[in-house]
């Protein structure tokens, strides 16, 4: 049956409108169905702990759901590998770490490519570890532990939540900077290389200040200096890395909003205010500062040549000091 030069029109027309209106639902925002927070970790750490706060102020600025989906596994990449490949409507967006997005590509082939797979939408927090050591050590303060690896190379470890992760490779940063040998001892994950540290099977940890806090206040670990340029606003009176004889030391931990990489560049632009928003509320700050954290909104941008530097500061160390996935 041959249609009427009527009827193609007719029918062309429909087309035409039918995908200007997924177009236009494509460009929708917020979108008209639940938004999901993508984590990388397990509950109740850091980034779940953040993405839960900011997730809950989100929801109240957009009325719309936001949940949060943790994705643990692999350091972090199998979220960032299910966010790459999710839609790319706004409805999924993803609390991404430093693991994923600026250390793995340098140590293993990876599902996704961070740079294109993934797109920047803001920096959210970040935060340094605090370099903490067991009394049995021996050593009370940031100058004696150098000096006691300087002295005993090889005798001093040091924990990690894995090979490549960001608290190892604060380490060998200091390893380099500082030329001693510590050991790394890796853990799958920060709970198991607390309870070793706790046990004496291990020396040092660059712990993430939340978790530490507890075993510093009771005596059980000693607080000897933190990994950011700035002094950690919860330890005062611990100094940094930096101001102890090694300028420009800088190894903050930072999690970071992306989206998968072909989300429209203007529904981008509305999740970069809409989170911006949310990460200058003040009430939010201060939820997110009982953890330990640093808010830090940033345009598209600037997170996208952020994201670039971190990924060239590692991939030097992890080639210098011949890292490897283990």
């Amino acid at each position: 049956m041959q249609l009427s030069h009527l009827t193609k029109a007719v029918v062309l027309l429909s087309f035409a409108i039918l995908g200007c209106l997924q177009h236009a639902q494509a460009q929708e925002f917020p979108p008209k169905k639940t938004i999901t927070i993508v984590v990388g970790f397990a509950p109740g750490g850091s980034a779940d702990s953040a993405a839960r706060i900011i997730a809950k102020k989100l929801s109240e600025d957009l009325g719309q759901n936001v949940i949060v989906d943790n994705k643990p596994g692999a350091g972090g990449n199998i979220a960032h590998a299910y966010t790459a490949n999710a839609t790319p409507d706004g409805s999924v967006i993803l609390f991404g770490s430093i693991g994923p997005l600026s250390i793995a590509p340098h140590l293993m082939k990876l599902p996704y490519d961070p740079q294109k797979d993934l797109a920047p939408i803001t920096m959210g927090v970040t935060f340094p570890n605090v370099l903490v050591v067991i009394p049995e050590l021996g050593v009370k303060n940031f100058k004696e532990y150098v000096a006691m690896a300087k002295k005993n190379p090889g005798k001093i470890t040091f924990a990690s939540t894995g090979s490549g992760s960001a608290s190892h490779l604060q380490g060998e940063l200091l390893n380099d900077r500082a030329d001693i040998d510590t050991v790394h001892v890796p853990y799958k994950g920060g709970s198991p290389a607390m309870v070793d540290l706790l046990g004496g099977r291990v020396s040092s940890y660059y712990s993430a200040l939340a978790t530490a806090d507890p075993y510093i206040k009771n005596g059980k670990l000693i607080p000897i200096a933190t990994t950011g340029l700035k002094r950690a606003p919860t330890l005062p009176n611990v100094p940094t890395i930096a101001e102890s004889g090694y300028p420009g030391f800088d190894a903050v931990n930072w999690y970071a909003f992306v989206a998968p990489g072909k989300t429209p560049d203007v529904i981008l632009e509305k999740w970069n205010k809409a989170l911006v928003a949310v990460l200058s509320d003040k009430a939010t700050n201060k939820q997110l500062a009982e953890h330990g954290l640093t808010p830090n909104p940033s345009s598209r941008q600037d997170l996208a040549k952020y994201i670039a530097s971190q990924s060239a500061t590692w991939g030097k160390i992890i080639s210098d000091r011949k890292i490897t996935a283990e």
